[in-house]
């Protein structure tokens, strides 16, 4: 049977001068994503669970995809916020850059400000939103990592992030989707890996039980909570539940969240 979400452990791993982990450290588990704009809930469930959560801004941008966009909920229904980038197919993430001609970032705060001027948490988080928004980017990778951050921490996960493009794993792994996986895992010192629900489907577990790394895969079910606007809408931005719900949004996020471990499959 799966386990809940917890709340994160402290992130408290160290490494020796060669960079093996000591024998007395705490186990660590170890998430990584593509880092993405205003998130949505289940990708801070998973974050929550982790002791090390990673952007993976070393893949390829994605178009129409969520790196870059996402839902929040209007009087008119759902509505997409989007932060124009200029990039050509197979641009690495972290190279994307923002088209900074479009006046997105007063937009989306305008959005924001417009569909939950009302909500109970509005005014709690109104000068931190119009803050990060009042920043200028020139890459994607930031922008969407800033906001998941924010969203983050004002939920109430202090679980620490690094970006993928900053850890050194063996040359020629980036090539593999799950050999870069694994040689993140070992360069953080994790022995778990924290995989989404469907890890399985892209995955080699082989290579990870050959590394001596756990695989858990995640599965989400959507939780319901009150929003403004009529009718319940699920996969919307955190931001919703946020604005709406406060201190008490991560243990409704954390609701829906269980882990079962994925094992190789025989041979």
């Amino acid at each position: 049977m799966g386990s809940t979400c917890a709340g994160p452990a402290v992130f408290s791993a160290t490494r020796s001068s060669s960079g093996a982990r000591d024998l007395d450290e705490v186990p660590v588990k170890l998430a990584i994503h593509q880092p993405h704009y205003l998130p949505w809930l289940g990708y801070f469930a998973k974050w929550a669970a982790a002791d090390l959560f990673v952007f993976l801004d070393t893949v390829q941008y994605e178009k129409n995809g969520w790196q870059n966009r996402n839902r929040i909920k209007t009087r008119e229904g759902p509505r997409w916020l989007t932060v124009p980038v200029r990039a050509k197919l197979g641009t690495p993430i972290h190279d994307v850059i923002v088209d900074s001609r479009q006046p997105w970032r007063a937009r989306h705060f305008a959005a924001i400000e417009n569909a939950y001027g009302g909500a109970p948490c509005w005014a709690r988080h109104r000068d931190e939103l119009r803050a990060l928004y009042g920043r200028e980017w020139e890459r994607l990778a930031p922008v969407a990592a800033a906001s998941a951050e924010w969203l983050a921490r004002r939920l109430g996960i202090t679980t620490p992030t690094r970006l993928a493009s900053g850890i050194e794993i063996p040359e020629g792994a980036q090539a593999d989707a799950t050999a870069r996986l694994v040689g993140l895992c070992r360069a953080v010192g994790a022995d778990t890996y924290l995989a989404g629900r469907d890890g399985a489907i892209y995955m080699d577990i082989a290579q990870f039980a050959a590394a001596g790394i756990t695989v858990e895969t995640q599965q989400y079910e959507h939780p319901v909570y009150t929003q403004e606007h009529g009718e319940f809408v699920p996969s919307l931005s955190a931001v919703d539940l946020l604005l709406m719900h406060g201190d008490e949004a991560l243990g409704i996020l954390c609701e829906g969240c269980t882990w079962s471990h994925l094992s190789p499959e025989p041979t």
